[in-house]
C-alpha cells in the first residue's frame, strides 16, 4: 500500500461532498496554493476539501543536483527531450493514492478536480487522463503534457470528455508559452475538451486567472455541473 503523502487539508465549509487536489510545483510545497483557497469565489459550489501534497525531495539535475521538492527529475531545460519516466510513474501512484484517499473518505471520483503549477501541472495531465475512473475536472496551470509519446497508448477513456482548464503566461522563462501549447495541441487532436486562457504573465498566477478557475470550479463542480451515469 502506497503510504500517503503529507500534505495541508483546507475545507470551504463542513462536511465537503467535493474535493481538489492541488500540486505544487518544483522546489515549492503544498503551502504554495493553499493561501489561495480564500481568494477563490466558491458561491454556488457545495463544500469542497482542498488537498495541498508535499512532493517528496529529490536531487534534481537541471539544478546541478541540488535536492529540493520535485516530482520528478528534470534532466534537461527544454523539459521534453529526456524525461524521467521513472519518476513521474513513481509520482502517478502518489497521487492516485491521493485520489484513492478521497473516495474512501465519501467523495466520488467524478467530484474530485486534479489541479496542477509547472511539475505539478504535468503530474495532473499526466496522471488524471490515464485514470479509470472519470474526474470532474483537471486544472494545468503553467505546465505541460509529459510522456507526449506514450500518452495515445496509455489515456483512459473515462476521462476523453473530462474538461481541462489549461493556462499560460505568455512571458513564461521557465515553461515557454510554445509547451503549453503543443500540450494544449496534442490533447484537443485527441478530442480533449482544453479551455485555454494566456495570460500577461511570467510563471505565476494571475488575478484573472484566479477568477476563471473559480469560474471552472463553479462549472465543474457547482449546482449546475453536468451529474455523469454511472455503469457498472
Amino acid at each position: 500500500m502506497t503510504t500517503l503523502l503529507p500534505r495541508i487539508e483546507l475545507e470551504s465549509a463542513p462536511n465537503p461532498s467535493a474535493a481538489v487536489i492541488w500540486l505544487h510545483g518544483l522546489g515549492a510545497d503544498g503551502n504554495d496554493f493553499a493561501a489561495l483557497v480564500p481568494e477563490l469565489d466558491l458561491e454556488g459550489c457545495p463544500p469542497i476539501r482542498f488537498v495541498f501534497p508535499h512532493a517528496p525531495s529529490m536531487a534534481v539535475t537541471l539544478n546541478g543536483g541540488y535536492v529540493m521538492p520535485a516530482w520528478y527529475d528534470i534532466l534537461g531545460a527544454n523539459l521534453v527531450d529526456r524525461q524521467d519516466a521513472t519518476g513521474i510513474q513513481k509520482s502517478e501512484q502518489a497521487v492516485k493514492a491521493l485520489i484513492e484517499n478521497e473516495v474512501a473518505r465519501g467523495i466520488a471520483y467524478d467530484r474530485i478536480v486534479l489541479a496542477g503549477f509547472s511539475q505539478g501541472c504535468a503530474m495532473a495531465l499526466h496522471t488524471g487522463l490515464r485514470l479509470p475512473h472519470r474526474l470532474a475536472g483537471i486544472i494545468a496551470l503553467s505546465g505541460y503534457l509529459p510522456l507526449a509519446d506514450r500518452f495515445a497508448n496509455e489515456r483512459m477513456q473515462a476521462n476523453a470528455h473530462t474538461p481541462v482548464f489549461m493556462a499560460h503566461g505568455t512571458q513564461d522563462p521557465v515553461v515557454v508559452l510554445a509547451r503549453g501549447e503543443n500540450s494544449r495541441d496534442a490533447l484537443t487532436a485527441m478530442g480533449h475538451p482544453v479551455q485555454w486562457h494566456t495570460y500577461p504573465m511570467q510563471h505565476s498566477v494571475h488575478p484573472r486567472e484566479v477568477a476563471d478557475i473559480s469560474a471552472f470550479l463553479k462549472q465543474v463542480l457547482g449546482d449546475a455541473a453536468p451529474t455523469v451515469a454511472h455503469h457498472v
